[in-house]
This record gives structure tokens, C-alpha cells and sequence, in this order.
């Protein structure tokens, strides 16, 4: 398979009054894409642990992100058509919906979970692989494209050692 479209959400918090505030993607073809996503009027709740997290203030929202309207646009015609994966499907597909809701749009392109596409053995080395990869990282960045490269990385290199002989798997 080659290595799925990735879409990765930034949020005011971890919970389920949070809403998105960032949104990026990275596409098989290697076309990267992020926008800030201006907070609507209604969303009110700010937790300053994710924002150590992300490092995306608040003010730089109101100052420089994009309305719920002009971002859902904007997705919606870089991505339609597509079929986008996530490795937070849960989390990620709720922000979606609470960003086109607020737009009262549609999206013209699907998001699933990542676990869709994985084989049972990637599945079972993802977060041993994806932690080795966060320890070589020199990015430290947490935003959504480069978190959205970050997944097809780990996608890959899963994908990668699946397919070597399973004697060597289980050394490595």
C-alpha cells in the first residue's frame, strides 16, 4: 500500500468541551498543509496545558486564524474526493464535525481511523515504532502537518518491518 493522506487536528484541550484550533495534513504525494482555525464566539474554553503542548496561543488564534467558513472552504478544495486517515480517530473526527458544523458545511472528503488500513501486524509494533521515532526526532514541533508527516512515518516504517522475515521482527 502506499503511504495514506493524513489528517491531524489541534485543539484547545483534551476534552470534550475543546474545539479545533489548528488543522494540517500531509499527503502521500508530499504536499504539506496547515492553517490556524479562529475560535467561534461560542468557544470559550482554553486549557494551558495543551496550549505547552501545541504552543499555539489563543491571541495568535483571534489574530491570525481563519474563520470556521473560510477553513472548512479551504479543506474542502484541497481535499475533496480523498480519503484521509487519523491516528486519533476519535478525537479527530469529532473536531471535524464540530468545525463544519460551526460552518453549517459539509465535508467533500472522508476521514477515517488509520487502524482501517493498518495489518494486524503494524497494528501491534505502531506504538513501540512510533516511540522510537519520537526519541530521533529533531522536530520538536507539535503542530498538525508535521504531526501529520510524523504518522506516515511511523506508517511506513510499520509497514516496512511487516514485511521482513518474522524471525528478524522479532529481534529488532
Amino acid at each position: 500500500m502506499e503511504c495514506p493522506d493524513i489528517l491531524d487536528f489541534e485543539a484547545s484541550g483534551f476534552g470534550s468541551e475543546s474545539y479545533p484550533i489548528e488543522v494540517g495534513y500531509s499527503l502521500r504525494c508530499g504536499e504539506r498543509f496547515c492553517m490556524l482555525i479562529r475560535p467561534e464566539p461560542t468557544w470559550l474554553f482554553w486549557d494551558e496545558r495543551a496550549e505547552a503542548v501545541h504552543g499555539i496561543s489563543r491571541e495568535l488564534l483571534l489574530r491570525s486564524g481563519l474563520d470556521v467558513v473560510q477553513a472548512c472552504d479551504e479543506l474542502n478544495r484541497r481535499l475533496s474526493g480523498r480519503t484521509l486517515y487519523s491516528d486519533a480517530w476519535v478525537v479527530d473526527k469529532e473536531w471535524l464535525n464540530k468545525l463544519f458544523a460551526a460552518a453549517g458545511l459539509q465535508p467533500s472528503f472522508q476521514l477515517s481511523a488509520i487502524e482501517n488500513i493498518q495489518s494486524e501486524c503494524q497494528y501491534f509494533i505502531w506504538d513501540k515504532v512510533r516511540s522510537s521515532l519520537l526519541s530521533e526526532s529533531s522536530d520538536p514541533r507539535h503542530r498538525a502537518s508535521s504531526d501529520a508527516e510524523f504518522i506516515q512515518r511511523v506508517f511506513r516504517q510499520t509497514q516496512e518491518l511487516c514485511l521482513q522475515p518474522r524471525q528478524q521482527l522479532e529481534m529488532g
